[in-house]
C-alpha cells in the first residue's frame, strides 16, 4: 500500500472512531403494519426500475399490482402535428407586447399541438391461500428498504407463514417466496388479470402465461370532450395499435403438486412456493411503432426467466440484495435520538416500534421522532434506486408504480418541475447513476424537439414543453386548442432539463460525458434561446410569449391572464443554461464564437426585479397575483435550483425571495412543499426548513384532495394529493441541502441545520467537484468531516465555525458569511476536517 492511500485509511479509520453519542443505537430502515392494505397508499412498493410491484399482505387473498416501465398507451408523435402554428407568432408577440393578453392567449392555443400518451399498469397478482382455520394471529407485513425486501408473515389455523417479494435488478424478475413452517401445509391458488386487453394461457405444468395489448391512445384524465377516450385499435390504419406486453408466472415448489390451466396455477401440500414473474413489452425505442416495428416481447420475457432460473433463489436474493446495497450503502444519516427502548434486545428507537402509519399519526400530531426523519430521507434514496435504473426508461410522475388506466395527470414526465425533483437526490444522495435514463429522454426528446421548433416556431435548435412521455412528446401540448396556455405553451421544459446534464457533470467531472451528452443538448436547447429572445424598448432580450407555469396574474379592471412577456421563471432558466454553457465551454475548450455570443447575450438579458412588497418580482412587472399561495414558486428558480440567487452572492435578491416566501406561505401540494424545503435550505434557514420537513411528513389518510393539502400517505407515499412520487425525493433532496451546500463553487457544510437535529452523522454524500463528504456535529455545532477528493483539483469549504486540516498544517479564515478554507486536493486522497 502506498503511502497515500495508507494515510487515508488511517484517517478514515479515525473518523469511524470518533464517539457518536446518543446515535450507537440500531436503526432500523423499515417500514412496518399490524394488517393487510386495504388502499393501494397503503400497499408497500418494490421495483428493480423495470418491473415494480404495489403488496398488500393480505392473507386469504393477496394482491400483488404490477408494473412495466416501457408498457404506455400511444405510439411515435406525427411527422407533422400542426403545420400553421408558427404563422400565429409574429402576431402574439405583438399584441404582447401591446398588452393584449386575451387576445394573446387566443392565438397560442392555435399554437398547439396533441396530448401525451400515458403510462399504463400491466396487470394484477392474485395469491388466493386456503387454511384449516381462519384466524390470524400475529400478522405483520414490513419493506425492509436497506435490503430491499416486502414481508408479510402470519399464524393461521395454527401455522406461521411468511411471503417474501423481491425486485431482481440484476436478473429482471419479481420473486416471491411463499414459505410454511409445517411441511406440506400451502394449498394456493394463483391468478392474473389486466384493466388492459388481455388473455391467459397455461405454459407446462406450472406457467401462467398473459398477453395482451395497451391502448393506442388514452387521453388526460382531466381531459373530459371525447366519450371515447381511450382508444385500443387505431381504425384508419394510419397510426399504431397499442404495445404489445407479456407476463410469465412460474411456480416452483418444494413437496406437494401444481397444475396451471387458464384459471390460474394450483398448488396443493406444498412446504415452500416460488413464484417468479417476468415481464417485457414490445416497445422498440421512441421512434418505432410497437406493433409494427415492435420487439419480440416473447422472446424477452421467456429470456429473463430462463436467465434467472440458471440461478437457486437463494443465489438470486443474494444477487438482489448485494446489488441494492451497494448503492443503498454509499450514505448513512444518523440523528441523535432520545427515545430509546428495547425490542428483542436491541436498542432502538421506540418509535419505531409502532406500526408506522400510527407512528406517522403521532409524528404529524407533533411527537419528537427524529428516526422518522431519518427514514423518510432513506425512503427517498430507495425509491429512486426502485424506479430508474441505468438502461431503463426515467421515474415518471408515480416513479414506477401506477393502477389506473387513466392515472392523474397520464403519469408522465411532467418537466415544468415534476420529473426534474425527481431527479434531485440523484447526485447529491451518492445514486448518480440513477440519473442516466433522464438523459436518454433528453437525447430523444432533442430529436423530436428540433422538429417541433421548426414546425411550431420556425427556429434553430430543440424545444420540449409543458411535459412529455415514452416517445418523447415535445409540442405544446393542449389538442391543438384545448389546453391553457399558461401551462400548455410553456417551452422551457428542455431548457430546465439541461440544467441536469450539467449537474451531473458537475458532480462526477466526467468530461467524456460533458463532450458526448451533455454539451450537445445544451447547445442545441440554448439555440432555440437564442432565436426565441427578442429587444426590447429598453435594449434587453426578453421572451415573448412568456408564462410562469400554471400561475395567472391581475391586471386592468378585475382582468386575469397567465400568458405575459419575460417572466422571472423563463429569464432566470436561460440564464442558468447560457451560465452552465459558457462553463462547459471553459471546460472543454471548444467553440469560441459560441461561447463569447453567450457571454454578450446573457449581458443582455432581462434583469431580476424586486416588487414593492419587497418580494421577488414573478412578471416583468409589479401584477398582483391571481392567487398569493399558489403551490407553484416557479419566480424562485434562481434560488433553488438554480444558483443565480444566494445570501453570500446577492443578498438583495435573496431577501426578496425571503419575502417572496413569507408571502407565499408553507401551504401546498406534497411537491410543493418539498421544494420549498429546498428554497429554506438555499436561504440558510434551516429551522424554516425543518418546519416544512414536518409538514410534508404529515399524515393524510387516503381522505385528502386539493392543491394545499399536500402530505404523506400511510405507506410514506407523497400526496400530491392524489399520489405524486416527486414530493418524496423533493424532501430527501430538501433534507441533504440543509446539510450540504455546493452550488457556489464552495463546499458548504451544515449550511442550515436546524435546532431540532442537535447531534448527528451523515456520510457519503456528495459534492460538486465529486467530493465524497461526511459530517459529525454535536450540540448544534459541527465537529468534524471527512472529504474524499475522487478527481483531485481545489476544495474549498465553507463552515459557520473556524476549522483547521492538521495534515496540511491549515486553517479556515474568516469572511463576512463565516469561515472559508481552499486547498487543493489529490485523487483518492481524504482530508479530515477537524473544528478549532
Amino acid at each position: 500500500m502506498n503511502k497515500t492511500k495508507k494515510a487515508s485509511c488511517i484517517v478514515s479509520l479515525l473518523f469511524l472512531l470518533i464517539p457518536l453519542a446518543g446515535i450507537t443505537q440500531m436503526h432500523i430502515d423499515n417500514l412496518h403494519y399490524d394488517r393487510p392494505a386495504h388502499e393501494w397508499t397503503e400497499a408497500l412498493p418494490v421495483g428493480n426500475g423495470r418491473l415494480g410491484a404495489m403488496v398488500f399482505g393480505g392473507v386469504q387473498e393477496e394482491l400483488i399490482q404490477l408494473n412495466e416501465s416501457s408498457l404506455w398507451s400511444g405510439g411515435p408523435i406525427p411527422k407533422v402535428i400542426n403545420p400553421d402554428a408558427a404563422s400565429h407568432l409574429p402576431e402574439i408577440r405583438k399584441v404582447l407586447l401591446e398588452a393584449d393578453f386575451d387576445k394573446a392567449s387566443a392565438l397560442a392555443k392555435k399554437m398547439q399541438g396533441l396530448f401525451t400518451e400515458s403510462y399504463m399498469p400491466m396487470g394484477d397478482l392474485i395469491i388466493k391461500q386456503q387454511f384449516r382455520d381462519t384466524a390470524v394471529t400475529g400478522y405483520e407485513r414490513s419493506l425492509d428498504i436497506q435490503n430491499a425486501r416486502c414481508n408479510t408473515s402470519y399464524m393461521a389455523g395454527g401455522e406461521f407463514f411468511t411471503r417474501t417479494v423481491y425486485a431482481s435488478a440484476p436478473d429482471q424478475v419479481i420473486i416471491i417466496q411463499i414459505k410454511a413452517i409445517t411441511a406440506g401445509s400451502l394449498n394456493l391458488k394463483v391468478g392474473a388479470r389486466s384493466p388492459l386487453m388481455y388473455t391467459l394461457s397455461a405454459a407446462a405444468n406450472n406457467e401462467l402465461v398473459m398477453k395482451g395489448k395497451a391502448p393506442a391512445h388514452a387521453d388526460p384524465s382531466y381531459y373530459k370532450r371525447n366519450q371515447a377516450p381511450i382508444i385500443w385499435k387505431d381504425s384508419t390504419g394510419a397510426n399504431c395499435s397499442g404495445m404489445r406486453y407479456e407476463m410469465i408466472v412460474k411456480a416452483v415448489n418444494t413437496g406437494g403438486t401444481v397444475t396451471a390451466d387458464t384459471s390460474g396455477i394450483t398448488i396443493k401440500s406444498a412446504s415452500d412456493v416460488v413464484l417468479y414473474i417476468s415481464a417485457a413489452t414490445s416497445f422498440n425505442g421512441f421512434d418505432k411503432c410497437p406493433d409494427k416495428e415492435g420487439k419480440d416481447e416473447h422472446k424477452l420475457a421467456t429470456g429473463y426467466l430462463n436467465a434467472a432460473l440458471k440461478y437457486n433463489v437463494q443465489q438470486l436474493i443474494d444477487r438482489q440484495r448485494a446489488d441494492h446495497r451497494k448503492y443503498y450503502d454509499r450514505v448513512t444519516f444518523h440523528l441523535q435520538d432520545t427515545t430509546l427502548g428495547y425490542n428483542k434486545g436491541i436498542r432502538v428507537n421506540k418509535n419505531s416500534m409502532l406500526p408506522s402509519d400510527k407512528r406517522l399519526e403521532n409524528y404529524s400530531a407533533g411527537a419528537y421522532d427524529p428516526g422518522i426523519e431519518v427514514l423518510y430521507f432513506n425512503y427517498g434514496r430507495y425509491l429512486l434506486l426502485s424506479c430508474s435504473r441505468p438502461g431503463g426508461i426515467p421515474a415518471n410522475l408515480q416513479g414506477l408504480w401506477n393502477k389506473e388506466l387513466r392515472a392523474p395527470w397520464s403519469s408522465n414526465f411532467t418537466i415544468n418541475i415534476n420529473t426534474q425533483m425527481n431527479y434531485w437526490p440523484a447526485e447529491v444522495t451518492n445514486l448518480s447513476e440513477m440519473h442516466l435514463p433522464l438523459f436518454d429522454l433528453m437525447n430523444n426528446l432533442a430529436v423530436t424537439g428540433k422538429r417541433t421548433t421548426k414546425e411550431f416556431y420556425g427556429m434553430n435548435g430543440w424545444v420540449a414543453h409543458h411535459n412529455t412521455d415514452i416517445w418523447a412528446t415535445s409540442n405544446p401540448v393542449g389538442n391543438k386548442g384545448d389546453g391553457d396556455p399558461k401551462w400548455a405553451n410553456w417551452p422551457q421544459g428542455g431548457n430546465w432539463l439541461c440544467q441536469h446534464a450539467w449537474e451531473h457533470y458537475s458532480f462526477t467531472r466526467d468530461k467524456k460525458f460533458l463532450k458526448n451528452v451533455a454539451y450537445p443538448l445544451m447547445k442545441g436547447a440554448a439555440e432555440f434561446c437564442l432565436d426565441w429572445l427578442v429587444e426590447d424598448k429598453d435594449g434587453y432580450l426578453i421572451m415573448v410569449p412568456s408564462t410562469s407555469p400554471e400561475n395567472d396574474f391581475k391586471y386592468g379592471n378585475g382582468k386575469t391572464s397567465g400568458i405575459g412577456v419575460a417572466t422571472t421563471m423563463d429569464m432566470s432558466i436561460i440564464w442558468d443554461l447560457f451560465t452552465n454553457l459558457i462553463e462547459a465551454c471553459d471546460v472543454l475548450g471548444i467553440d469560441k464564437v459560441f461561447h463569447d455570443k453567450l457571454v454578450a447575450r446573457k449581458a443582455k438579458l432581462y434583469p431580476l426585479h424586486i416588487g414593492s412588497k419587497g418580494n421577488l418580482q414573478e412578471w416583468n412587472k409589479d401584477y398582483e397575483d391571481v392567487d398569493p399561495q399558489h403551490r407553484h414558486v416557479s419566480h424562485l428558480f434562481g434560488l433553488h435550483p438554480g444558483r443565480q440567487i444566494a445570501p453570500v452572492s446577492t443578498p438583495e435578491f435573496a431577501a426578496a425571495a425571503r419575502r417572496t416566501l413569507e408571502i407565499r406561505g408553507d401551504e401546498g401540494t406534497g411537491w410543493s412543499k418539498a421544494w420549498k424545503i429546498n428554497f429554506w435550505a438555499r436561504l440558510l434557514d434551516g429551522n424554516h426548513a425543518y418546519s416544512l420537513v414536518r409538514q410534508l411528513l404529515t399524515y393524510t389518510g387516503n381522505s385528502g384532495t386539493g392543491f394545499k393539502r399536500g402530505g404523506t400517505y400511510a405507506n410514506f407515499f407523497d400526496a400530491h394529493p392524489p399520489f405524486q412520487i416527486d414530493g418524496n425525493f423533493g424532501g430527501t433532496a430538501g433534507m441533504a441541502e440543509m446539510l450540504l451546500q455546493s452550488h457556489l463553487g464552495e463546499v458548504h457544510l451544515l449550511p442550515a441545520l436546524p435546532d431540532a437535529w442537535g447531534e448527528g452523522s451523515v456520510s457519503g454524500l456528495k459534492a460538486r467537484g465529486n467530493f465524497d463528504v461526511s459530517i459529525h456535529w454535536k450540540n448544534h455545532r459541527l465537529t468534524n468531516a471527512l472529504i474524499v477528493s475522487n478527481v483531485g483539483g481545489i476544495c474549498k469549504i465553507r463552515t459557520a465555525i473556524p476549522v483547521t486540516i492538521v495534515s496540511l498544517k491549515i486553517k479556515s479564515e474568516k469572511d463576512a458569511h463565516g469561515y472559508v478554507l481552499t486547498f487543493d486536493t489529490k485523487q483518492g486522497q481524504t482530508y479530515l476536517i477537524n473544528s478549532l
